[in-house]
């Protein structure tokens, strides 16, 4: 226990409170932003930033990722908000928050192995080019001042590490946010800043319950919403937890995480902050700046409320311009370049799922659709692949007009057809023996199909023989079979 949080807390000090000081800084516009998204005052979205990142670090089951206020969470409370109003949003919040928790009790967070590598690889790009869209306003109809800026912030942060002896000991992305800031107010700059974005709090969250109608009508109210809340906010954190395992080669607990995320999300509702989840941009920011622990997550949630509340004159006067060439640059690290080489390279439905996962989440700009109809597709794309792996082999005894059908292979709702169509019915035989010892079936449309077989040798006057089943396939046979039951196999014999 005590060399657990020491491992997860106390063994990269340093770089996790720098790393964690640099994420506080770039989820400042981003909590203002998604509060107006959702229509809702900046402090709800900066109050749940702090919240959320700070319960996290102790209850979540990755380290070092960063999970606060966003733009998918922020966009499935939009009509909430609108017809509502506020303390309806704190209401489904909490609630969101005790079905992430059920999610994780009921190990729901496995589901994420049936996510595959294309999937990851189309919402990693998407993302990359969604968090590059989102920085496009501030780079439209703008003074050439904001483009020197960015460019410089993008130099800063690309070729600050090469400098001797300081280079690798300070997160360049701090370095540029500094500097620049320092820039714009010695030279007076007349330009975008962060307190452009909408006023920050001047005072610390308070423990509030929202004020609402204990009743039934409420419950129907926000149930949808909290729903909704709850499946894209465990969506959006275990992919962004998938991709913190790949970028620090470590493992984390994904049930754990769901609790975590379920937690955070109540408390964040009692202090009056909206419902958050993981956040791939930010959380690549702070592993890309050296945070590996717990305690980059509790930093970056710790300062921004400080530097909101006590240091909001100084922090409102960061160009915009600094956090944009941040961004940009997570963008440019989050997109797997590797993933237009391989076009070549990897099979047509690994591209095909890729592309579409990215197409749709860039059209709608919601990450959670664009990983479904991923899922979907390569689950379908499985099913066809699989199903083709299916043959049936015979062998005749003319002797004893006796053919034998040995089965190899997965029989399945993608392979049933073919299933069927692999026997000769019209053959003149005696009997017929079906050997399934190679074969495996998995559903109740592969158990029809066996049954339809077995039914037309024997309308056809062949006795059937049906040998090999495996366990598993024979426990599913038994169950939902009627072709080994004499009632039910005489009334389809008998056309009934």
């Amino acid at each position: 226990m005590i060399e657990s949080i020491k491992r997860d807390w106390f063994s990269n000090i340093k770089n996790d409170t720098l790393s964690g000081t640099v994420v506080a800084l770039a989820l400042i516009p981003e909590a203002i932003a998604f509060s107006i998204i959702a229509g809702v005052d900046p402090k709800v979205g900066l109050y749940a930033s702090f919240c959320i990142a700070v319960v996290i670090s102790f209850f979540g089951g990755r380290s070092a990722m960063i999970s606060a206020a966003t733009g998918a969470m922020a966009l499935v409370m939009v009509s909430l908000v609108k017809e509502h109003g506020l303390q309806y949003m704190l209401a489904a919040t909490i609630l969101t928050g005790v079905f992430q928790i059920i999610a994780g009790y009921l190990k729901l967070g496995n589901l994420m192995r049936f996510v595959s590598k294309s999937v990851v690889t189309g919402f990693v790009n998407s993302l990359a080019i969604l968090i590059f869209m989102a920085q496009l306003p501030e780079l439209t109809n703008v003074t050439w001042v904001v483009y020197a800026m960015t460019a410089a912030g993008l130099g800063i942060i690309y070729l600050f590490p090469y400098v001797p002896v300081i280079g690798k000991s300070l997160p360049s992305p701090l370095v540029c946010i500094v500097v620049l800031t320092i820039f714009s107010i010695y030279n007076g700059l007349d330009i975008h800043t962060v307190s452009d974005m909408g006023a920050l709090p001047d005072s610390l969250p308070t423990f509030l319950i929202p004020d609402i109608p204990f009743n039934l009508d409420t419950l129907l109210i926000i149930l949808p919403y909290s729903l909704s809340l709850a499946v894209v906010g465990l969506l959006e954190s275990m992919m962004t937890a998938t991709i913190v395992d790949e970028l620090t080669d470590t493992g984390s607990n994904k049930n754990r995480e769901c609790k975590g995320q379920g937690v955070a999300n109540i408390f964040t509702g009692f202090i009056g902050g909206m419902a958050g989840c993981g956040m791939i941009g930010q959380t690549v920011i702070n592993v890309k700046s050296g945070g590996r622990g717990r305690l980059s997550t509790f930093i970056a949630g710790l300062f921004l409320l400080i530097m909101v509340v006590f240091l909001g004159k100084w922090i409102g006067q960061i160009p915009m311009a600094a956090l944009v060439a941040v961004m940009i640059m997570v963008s440019i690290g989050t997109f797997s370049w590797d993933s237009i080489i391989n076009l070549k390279k990897h099979p047509m439905s690994t591209n095909i799922v890729m592309i579409v996962t990215v197409c749709v989440v860039v059209a709608t700009h919601n990450l959670s659709i664009g990983v479904l109809v991923g899922v979907l597709l390569a689950s379908l794309f499985f099913a066809n692949k699989i199903g083709r792996f299916m043959v049936v082999k015979s062998d005749i005894d003319e002797e004893a007009a006796h053919r034998t059908y040995k089965v190899v292979g997965q029989v399945f709702f993608a392979s049933s057809d073919q299933f069927n169509s692999s026997f000769d019915f019209k053959e003149a035989l005696d009997t017929v023996t079906i050997d399934l010892s190679d074969a495996h079936f998995w559903d109740i449309t592969s158990v029809a199909a066996l049954d339809k077989v077995v039914i037309k040798f024997r309308r056809e006057g062949a006795e059937v023989k049906v040998i090999g089943l495996n366990e598993a396939s024979a426990t599913v046979v038994d169950k939902f079979g009627v072709h080994n039951k004499p009632e039910e196999a005489d009334k389809l014999l008998n056309g009934h």
